[in-house]
């Protein structure tokens, strides 16, 4: 295991190197807006599809929709941006939050994110998956198990480390932006020079009948499904090389350029092109055909579009364990969060994500599309959120310049509260699980918390009962034979200077009692037996009542009572499941014991 791990992940780094594990500028855009760009593939369509439902000629209505897309993008942009000064350690909506408004808002935030980073890896691996599987249908029957392929495969890579992992996944998203960038190009000619003809789409201020502003609320909600990952960037600030604020301001302006650009030209393609959203066909693809046909530029887009929705996963893997080391840091999550792996990536926290997402693979069959409402939600509630706190901050303390600051995060926070609004009013049947996966993760918060400050309170010298003073050791014996380990258990046991050994032998027949009693007796005359009848064939029972006998006697005269069990231990691993395993059963009982000392003592066989 040890040499598979070497070969999977990579020789150990010191903790010294952690610094060569920083990102550049280039490196960090390709890993962290993965999510964020991709959304292009995805985030135009939604829209397409609400207008759909009333007429195609209403696609014009496309367009102011995506104005006010790019408005909340550009809000959001600046918002996080000024959020990175403000908190250049990291932690995003939940720092924010949580330090402006509150605890409890501060782990809605943050427990919403943690949710939807694990939908991150799950749908977008499973939308890069459908992609593969449109391009070859013989593959379908498959799909769960190639996206499950797919996260083992990102697990691993990030289980590398972040450095090394940009390196590998950074050329396909650069990719995907070429390929896009060439497609709205040539697309872009082809409108100006007349190539496409004015038939295929209705002009701009047509009446449409049956248009409403809750319809229009609804495909603009839609559409900023196309923001999910903008906030990843202020998560993972700890990730850049120094100055790390400033390198990761200056991502996320990159960020948000490229991806107004590519969102903005995919949307007008689409209405000039007349795209219409069909289920077996991506707009995308629509996009690309009638462009350049079905040529070897087409499947170039087309490929590029499935590796960077697979890839889109990894922003999760960038953003989710440093999230949860923030969390774990304020004891509101397991510690082991915030501990470095081999190669100083938070492996805990990937490790779980790649489980996780899994785990919601399997469970869906790979056929995420009806979370995508519910993964776009839990992102613009920590949106409203971290806006509303910027906007507490600057109230609060009235920095220099603090109107125009207020001004960006107010617009931020309204849209965004009316988005997620918007959300539980049109698409209540897919989104209502937020109501339940919040007040449960707020529960089992404050339930982890709560275990830690009282272990803290208990563990404290100030605090802490005195320990008892103990005066001597009786020691209990559990045998299943005269052998090698029960010998070297005993002779570990005489080293202890113990007050007195009892060697305990449990039968279930009369008569192997009696002949194991005249065994000891002349192996070991010393040492007293005492064997105890299990009619129901039970170890654990006799022997904790026993134990509670000698445990009430050595009370009275403040002696420890000590259980050794003896253990022996197979060459091979896999020989552990060819025996019974009392010993372990034994062990895993009493640690739950007050006041009894548990030690084993193994014998390691050679063969």
């Amino acid at each position: 295991m040890y040499n598979l791990k070497r070969i999977l992940i990579g020789r150990p780094l010191k903790s010294h190197e952690a610094g060569e594990q920083k990102l550049n500028k280039k490196k960090a855009l390709a890993i962290l807006s993965s999510d964020a760009l991709s959304s292009v593939a995805y985030g135009p369509e939604q829209i397409l599809l609400v207008l759909v439902t009333v007429s195609t000629l209403a696609f014009w209505y496309s367009i102011p929709i995506a104005v006010g897309v790019l408005i909340l993008l550009a809000a959001l942009i600046l918002s996080y941006r000024q959020i990175i000064f403000a908190y250049p350690h990291g932690g995003g909506a939940y720092v924010v939050s949580k330090s402006n408004l509150g605890t409890y808002p501060g782990l809605i935030a943050g427990g919403s994110l943690l949710v939807d980073y694990i939908l991150t890896v799950a749908v977008s691996v499973s939308a890069g998956t459908d992609a593969i599987t449109s391009a070859v249908p013989a593959l379908h029957a498959y799909k769960v198990w190639i996206a499950v392929l797919f996260v083992l495969i990102l697990t691993v890579l990030n289980l590398r480390g972040v450095t090394e992992s940009a390196s590998v996944l950074a050329y396909p998203v650069y990719l995907f932006v070429i390929a896009l960038f060439i497609l709205i190009g040539v697309g872009l000619f082809n409108i100006v020079t007349g190539k496409v003809s004015p038939e295929l789409h209705t002009p701009i201020g047509t009446p449409v009948a049956g248009i409403s502003l809750f319809l229009l609320l609804r495909a603009f909600s839609s559409g900023c499904s196309a923001l999910t990952g903008v906030e990843a960037i202020s998560n993972a600030i700890p990730n850049f090389k120094d100055p790390a604020p400033s390198n990761a301001a200056k991502t996320l302006m990159a960020m948000g350029t490229l991806l107004a650009i590519l969102f903005s030209g995919i949307i007008i393609l689409a209405y000039y092109y007349g795209i219409r959203p069909l289920a077996e066909v991506t707009v995308v693809s629509q996009i690309a055909e009638h462009t350049f046909g079905r040529n070897l530029i087409y499947y170039f887009i087309q490929g590029t579009t499935a590796l960077i929705l697979i890839l889109a996963a990894n922003t999760g893997y960038s953003a989710f364990p440093l999230l949860a080391v923030n969390l774990a840091k304020d004891k509101f999550i397991p510690r082991m969060f915030t501990v470095r792996g081999d190669r100083l990536g938070y492996s805990n926290g990937i490790i779980i994500l790649g489980l996780l997402s899994i785990v919601l693979i399997i469970v869906f069959g790979a056929n995420t599309e009806g979370l995508i409402p519910l993964y776009a939600v839990g992102v613009f509630i920590p949106f409203t959120l971290s806006q509303t706190g910027m906007m507490v901050k600057w109230i609060r303390e009235k920095p220099p310049g603090w109107g125009g600051k207020l001004t960006i995060n107010t617009i931020g926070a309204l849209i965004s509260f009316v988005v997620v609004l918007v959300f539980f009013m049109t698409k209540f049947s897919q989104v209502w699980p937020v109501l339940i996966f919040l007040p449960v993760m707020l529960f089992i918060f404050y339930q982890i918390r709560k275990h830690y400050d009282a272990t803290a309170e208990q563990l404290r010298l100030s605090t802490c009962e005195p320990a008892m003073h103990v005066e001597g050791n009786v020691i209990i014996l559990p045998v299943a034979g005269i052998t090698h380990v029960v010998e070297n258990s005993l002779n570990y046991a005489k080293a202890l200077s113990a007050h007195q050994i009892i060697a305990v032998y449990v039968s279930f027949d009369r008569e192997d009692e009696a002949a194991f009693e005249k065994k000891w007796k002349e192996w070991q005359p010393d040492i007293r037996l005492v064997t105890l009848y299990s009619p129901y064939r039970s170890i654990i029972n006799p022997l904790s009542k026993f134990i509670d006998i000698i445990q009430h006697k050595a009370k009275e005269t403040n002696y420890e009572v000590t259980v050794i069990i003896p253990q022996f231990i197979p060459k091979k691993g896999w020989q552990h499941a060819l025996h019974n395993q009392s010993s372990l059963m034994i062990r895993t009982y009493l640690l739950y014991r007050k006041n009894v000392v548990v030690a084993t003592v193994p014998y390691h066989l050679k063969k």
